[in-house]
């Protein structure tokens, strides 16, 4: 796997920027297919479960997957960008 990074630094804030390859995009893309998946299959098949803690479990589980990676495919890496006078 090479180090090209796959995400733009943000201007301002904390964390990744827009995609700016194919793989950021696919990521991407597969992050918002897994938590749409998630919470439908979340309330589909686990009708007896609050919604509330499916709906966690639907969110939390892709995102514990993708942002490492967002992470690491970063250009810059994340850090806090922004004004440096406030």
């Amino acid at each position: 796997m090479d180090d090209k990074p796959w995400f733009r630094a943000k201007r301002y804030g904390y964390g990744a920027g827009m995609p700016i390859t194919w793989q950021g995009w696919a990521l991407l893309v597969a992050y918002i297919g897994a938590v749409t998946l998630g919470f439908d299959l979340a309330t589909f098949c686990l009708p007896q479960v609050p919604p509330v803690l499916s709906g966690i479990a639907a969110l939390i589980i892709p995102t514990a997957i993708a942002l490492p990676i967002m992470r690491k495919k970063t250009e810059g890496g994340w850090r806090w960008r922004g004004r440096s006078d406030l």
